[in-house]
């Protein structure tokens, strides 16, 4: 079931907030501004409601200074690039490009006004699938990306639990496109922070990334790190470890089709969110720069280590890398990418 709403209005047009829902009572509001995801809930207690994302109730919280000052992008979708481009640069068929820098001398997500900072059209609100589909057009020259680039974007919510998010694009020219979610997720709740979740992620290897945290080629195996990600850790002992968590680019097998990449549980609650994905990495972070200033208004307290993100998406810097898989979409070509989040409570 599909419920809309007014949620408020952005250079004069109309935000609405979209809210899907199935039998089990799992709620994931969506709202088109940014096609941000504002909040997913489980069944509580004695009729209240789990969050299990950062996020706000109202469409005005998205722009305070406490939030705007440290742009953590919860739940939006970001491109037309996701994740770093060194120093905001990057050469395709003999032409140089300069993308906007918004990370010190890095383009970051999208640059100055990513999609999340973008309105999104609804195409279709799908009440019998369960889905809403969102539409957006970005113009040749964008952020300084070349082509103009029309994508679609489908929220599915299936009656097990599962929350799949699917892309697709179009380019006329060739063009850098890597486009994924950030939530960030907390499976306890906000009761605590990550210390007491596990994680297992299906990968053995990693981007290094250079010292202003790009990577530019280099691998490492996971295990470096002293974990061995394959078998899970629990984030306790990686905050001892790592004292800034992680914020990682993961690289895995390639497959056909949707691969399970990642496992996350909290043994206390009993509740786990799985992970598969079409991508060939996932950016794995923990919200060491997110603010503690930041909560829902229903007193969930955001923060540093307080969510976690699996954002799914190719390789960071891949129009610099040659290795990269995907990181140049072709002219007449269709980008596509499916990950899917699936819950157990």
């Amino acid at each position: 079931m599909i419920n809309s709403n007014k949620f408020g209005v952005f250079e004069g047009q109309e935000v609405f907030l979209y809210t899907l829902s199935n039998s089990a009572g799992m709620e994931v509001k969506i709202m088109n501004y940014g096609a941000t995801i504002t909040s997913v809930s489980i069944p509580g207690s004695e009729g209240s409601r789990e969050e299990l994302v950062c996020g706000f109730d109202s469409f005005e919280a998205y722009f305070s200074p406490a939030y705007t000052s440290n742009s953590p992008y919860f739940g939006g979708t970001v491109g037309r690039f996701a994740s770093r481009l060194k120093d905001g640069k990057f050469s395709l068929q003999g032409k140089d490009y300069q993308l906007a820098t918004n990370d010190g001398p890095n383009h970051l997500h999208g640059g100055l006004r990513g999609f999340d900072k973008r309105m999104w059209e609804l195409k279709e609100q799908n009440s019998e699938k369960n889905q809403l589909t969102l539409s957006l057009f970005s113009p040749d020259g964008e952020e300084g990306f070349p082509g103009n680039l029309q994508v679609e974007l489908s929220f599915t919510l299936g009656e097990d639990n599962d929350l799949s998010i699917s892309y697709a694009a179009h380019t006329d020219q060739d063009s850098p496109i890597s486009l994924t979610n950030h939530s960030y997720f907390n499976l306890s709740g906000f009761k605590e922070d990550l210390s007491n979740h596990k994680v297992q992620i299906a990968t053995e290897q990693y981007l290094v990334p250079d010292e202003s945290n790009v990577p530019v080629g280099p691998l490492a195996k996971s295990k470096a790190l002293g974990f061995d990600l394959k078998e899970g850790v629990e984030m306790t002992r990686v905050f001892e470890s790592l004292p800034d968590g992680f914020e990682h680019y993961f690289i895995f097998d390639q497959g056909e089709g949707l691969q399970t990449v990642a496992e996350i549980s909290h043994p206390a609650s009993s509740r786990r969110m799985v992970v598969r994905s079409t991508e060939p990495g996932m950016l794995f972070y923990t919200g060491m720069y997110t603010s503690d200033e930041l909560k829902r208004e229903n007193g969930d307290q955001f923060g540093k280590f307080r969510g976690l993100c699996c954002e799914t998406h190719r390789y960071p810097n891949g129009p610099n890398i040659p290795s990269a898989p995907g990181a140049i979409t072709p002219a007449g070509e269709t980008y596509r990418s499916t990950t899917t989040f699936t819950f157990s409570f």
